[in-house]
């Protein structure tokens, strides 16, 4: 994956695909120009995923799967017609893909869903690198269920030690992250699920952080599950993903009831459908499913490689320009290999709260805290750390404005 061209290499015209973010042009503190660098935690929409919203409203709104009247045929064709994108983007059919509110709420489904099938003595395998969403419904269940909880561990360099001895006999499910959304790391998701499944346990696969970034095969990577939001990649905020293969959703009771995913309902009681309708219950959220649609429309147009690639570019850059500036810290990977578009760092001498806030005055926008990855920061000796995320439209010298502004944060602090 390493990327050895010059810096500009051209992967993705960001010029034009700049012209499709209206939010980009902004002037924010002090009449600055935005330089937005916190796509881990949400990316920003383009006109066509705006547009792709708001004309469902004024031209398509009723509730999906809900009538027989025009409007409602439309929004259930626009609302299964996005269904079918997503599936396409990443490699499965349209009967294994779940809508959700979020990627939390698709890892939660799983666990409560699993939930019976978990017994005393069972075994769940995380990981020290997951995000707080992919870690707590995990300790939830395994208290629950009298379970045991195993994990394995982070590398002092953020990267994940697969220990195979911890798969066993009792391991019922492995549920890991694709990337990091600290490191960047990516994690060997194909082998772990091999692993695994040699041991006739379920993978699970959070994929928010890699689905937008990277191409990605289910069938390829063979897990079992894997979720993703969809306002990470481009989409509306309020929907996300989840995958299943299809004989692992029809194993599942629901998770919640009521509306379209009852099949039939008398007083002594309901049957239901089977997925992804099971999971589904309510008014489908077609305005959104129509939003991210259009956000794999775009995607599809760049190109995943071209999008990987293109970060890549600007994360090798980054980590150049930092390591360039006395006491500034990386957290995690000193190269791109096998590495996302994260960068967290900190500066010596200063809270990443005070960076982020010094940042923010120069218009320079990142995430500080620990990112809802507590574990892992304690697992590489930090309290919390700032950190910058890279996306289709960000450009080298962005790149170069967060260097300068860490620069002129340390002279603020007195630290240089």
């Amino acid at each position: 994956m390493s990327i050895t061209g010059p810096l500009d290499t051209v992967f993705l015209d960001t010029v034009a695909i700049r012209a499709d973010f209206p939010i980009l042009s902004r002037r924010v503190r002090n009449d600055k120009a935005l330089v937005y660098l916190d796509s881990g935690a949400t990316s920003q929409k383009p006109v066509q995923v705006l547009n792709a919203e708001r004309e469902f409203y004024e031209r398509h709104n009723g509730a999906a799967h809900r009538g027989a009247h025009l409007l409602s045929e439309e929004g259930t064709e626009i609302y299964e017609g996005a269904r079918a994108k997503v599936a396409a983007f990443i490699g499965a059919a349209p009967g294994e893909v779940v809508f959700t509110k979020s990627a939390t709420e698709a890892v939660n489904l799983v666990s409560y869903s699993l939930a019976p099938s978990i017994r005393p003595g069972d075994e769940i395998l995380i990981t020290e690198i997951e995000h707080h969403a992919n870690l707590v419904p995990w300790q939830q269940l395994a208290q629950r269920a009298g379970a045991t909880l195993k994990w394995f561990k982070a590398l002092p360099d953020g990267r994940l030690d697969v220990d195979p001895s911890l798969i066993t006999g009792r391991t019922k499910l492995v549920a890991l992250t694709g990337q990091s959304n600290v490191t960047g790391v990516i994690t060997p998701l194909a082998e772990v699920a091999r692993l695994a499944h040699e041991a006739g346990a379920l993978v699970l696969a959070d994929g928010a952080q890699l689905v937008p970034h990277h191409p990605v095969d289910v069938k390829a990577l063979d897990v079992d599950f894997l979720v993703f939001s969809g306002h990470k990649m481009l989409g509306p905020l309020g929907l996300g993903v989840l995958y299943g293969k299809r004989d692992r959703l029809e194993a599942l009771p629901p998770f919640l009831a009521g509306g379209d995913m009852i099949e039939v309902v008398r007083m002594e009681g309901s049957t239901f459908q089977p997925p992804p309708a099971r999971f589904e219950p309510g008014v489908p959220p077609a305005p959104q499913a129509a939003g991210l649609a259009a956000a794999v429309d775009y995607l599809t147009a760049l190109g995943m490689d071209n999008v990987a690639a293109h970060e890549e570019s600007l994360t090798a850059h980054a980590l150049d320009a930092l390591r360039e500036i006395g006491g500034v810290r990386i957290i995690g990977p000193d190269t791109t290999k096998d590495r996302g578009g994260a960068v967290a760092f900190e500066v010596d001498g200063v809270h990443p709260h005070d960076v982020g806030q010094v940042l923010d005055e120069l218009g320079v926008a990142v995430r500080t805290g620990h990112h809802c990855a507590w574990p892992l920061h304690r697992a590489l000796g930090v309290q919390s750390s700032a950190r910058a995320t890279f996306y289709v439209y960000n450009t080298h010298d962005e790149v170069d404005a967060l260097a300068d502004a860490i620069r002129y944060a340390q002279r603020f602090f007195g630290q240089r």
